[in-house]
């Protein structure tokens, strides 16, 4: 048998009538001929398939129950055939979901890293934020030296406004007797008078201790009673010395919190890690100005009538316009100037709306005229509202016509919430990583410091994730973007990302 080519002998698969044929092995070998000749029951439903059922007949009768059982082709004999892969012609995804990182699993292996490794920060006070168990808290304390006087608070109220009357009612059924308001410490029943109008915030003295032999018990019970007050948050006071805790992942300066690190945590396709506003889209469909505005030599009333055409309701003899025209007398701008004359101020007011109410006046076809005083709501905050309420799919139809996909306010196309953002590994969140090209990120996950503890969770992690960017770049497409959506590319890359 020569070991430079693959030889088939009566190939009867479909079509194919008894062929023999000798293929050379590490050339290009092209299949041509005319639609309905053989070329796919060769290719693929003969030499494939038989690679491929070599293949799984090598694998283990445990591996082979899940596989099931794969028919020979109808082929007297192939030889030199190597276990082979396909690789369809047909293009990736087109789903606005599916991205470059996500096609080639390397997302998810990012999601498992940053999941195991990152390290949460606040995005308000960019800070590092942990979540510690009741012993670990404990052993913070007992570090300091013997004689130190303790106090456990646990908070409950954090710059909120009113007189909290309810919350002190519940501290003294609960049997609790002292508190901290604003910094100052006061017994339940010398509390000053509090302003509903002014912000207070309240910490419960749970326990205080001095620092000896035995008392750990003691500060475990109390630490414990703190966490389950303050949701989670725990103030030891030492000699004037704070140290706040938590047994979440939360900053101890404000309300932001974040569940414990899973990987679906970092999924734009899943709710647990989506953006809320966009549903992991990163683009929302919103009324486009563009549109609107056609042409800003024009006053609002030729641009309207432009639009008549689309059925929205929004020509110069609509209610709308009408309560647009009001609105502008209202505030002292004339409306039959063309828009390019026309203060910002004023094009914001038409687009998005008052701030005061307006007395607008009605005319019926009866010539009888009714008053309503209201905000004017704006042209394109009307639109995008008719759209989501609309049960008519004409409508939908035509309202879409003025519409455009904007990248979203909330996560400014990151798809991700907020909590799965401040999560960062080697001074990066996992956005940040997959908006870097295939070149850039194998940079990144080679020189990426991690401790220890870090690097015996991470190694088989990373490893997969530089095998296949490695791959990605040997065969050329280095200049990808991890985040780069699949639908946006070309036949060659997608082939090459398939494969």
């Amino acid at each position: 048998m020569r070991k430079d080519i693959i030889s088939i002998k009566g190939a009867r698969e479909n079509n194919l009538k008894n062929i023999d044929i000798d293929i050379p092995k590490n050339q290009l070998v092209v299949l041509t001929g005319v639609s309905g000749s053989g070329k796919t029951s060769l290719a693929f439903n003969t030499i494939y398939a038989e690679g491929q059922r070599r293949y799984v007949e090598s694998l283990s009768a445990y591996a082979r129950q899940f596989l099931g059982n794969m028919e020979k082709p109808d082929v007297d004999a192939i030889e030199g055939l190597s276990p082979s892969i396909s690789i369809d012609q047909k293009t990736t995804s087109r789903n606005p979901r599916s991205t470059v990182g996500t096609m080639t699993e390397i997302y998810d292996y990012f999601r498992l890293l940053f999941a195991r490794v990152g390290v949460p920060y606040c995005p308000n006070h960019h800070i590092p934020i942990a979540s510690q168990t009741v012993q670990e808290m404990v052993d913070k304390v007992l570090v300091h030296k013997e004689g130190t006087r303790v106090q456990i608070l646990s908070p409950i109220v954090h710059g909120e406004k009113g007189t909290h009357a309810k919350v002190f009612e519940r501290l003294s059924k609960d049997g609790f007797i002292r508190v901290r308001l604003n910094g100052e410490q006061y017994t339940l029943d010398e509390l000053p008078k509090m302003d509903k109008n002014k912000k207070y915030s309240i910490d419960i003295i749970i326990d205080r201790i001095v620092l000896k032999d035995g008392v750990e018990g003691r500060l475990a019970e109390s630490i414990e009673t703190a966490l389950k007050y303050g949701e989670g948050k725990v103030i030891i006071d030492m000699n004037g010395e704070e140290l706040v805790m938590s047994e979440h992942f939360s900053c101890p300066h404000c309300d932001f919190m974040l569940p414990e690190l899973e990987p679906r945590m970092f999924s734009f396709n899943a709710p647990f890690g989506a953006c809320p506003d966009c549903s992991g889209l990163g683009t929302k469909l919103e009324i486009d100005k563009d549109i609107m505005i056609s042409n800003i030599d024009k006053t609002f009333a030729e641009n309207f009538r432009g639009l008549g055409g689309y059925g929205t309701g929004i020509s110069p003899e609509s209610i709308l316009f009408s309560m647009l025209r009001q609105t502008f007398e209202h505030y002292g701008y004339n409306i039959e100037l063309p828009i390019k004359e026309l203060p910002k101020k004023a094009i914001d007011l038409a687009l998005y709306g008052s701030k005061d109410k307006i007395s607008f006046v009605f005319d019926n076809d009866k010539g009888m005229s009714h008053q309503k005083r209201d905000y004017f709501e704006g042209i394109i905050v009307n639109l995008e509202r008719r759209y989501r309420e609309t049960t008519s799919e004409y409508m939908r139809t035509q309202l879409h016509k003025l519409m455009s996909e904007q990248k979203c306010p909330s996560c400014h196309g990151k798809r991700l919430s907020p909590q799965a953002l401040s999560v960062i590994v080697g001074e990066k969140n996992i956005s940040q990583v997959t908006d870097m090209n295939v070149k850039d990120a194998l940079v990144y996950t080679n020189t990426l410091k991690l401790s220890e503890r870090e690097l015996k969770i991470a190694t088989l992690v990373l490893k997969e994730i530089r095998d296949r960017l490695g791959f990605l770049n040997n065969v050329g497409i280095g200049y990808l973007n991890l985040s780069r959506m699949a639908g946006t590319l070309s036949g060659g890359e997608s082939q090459r990302i398939r494969l």
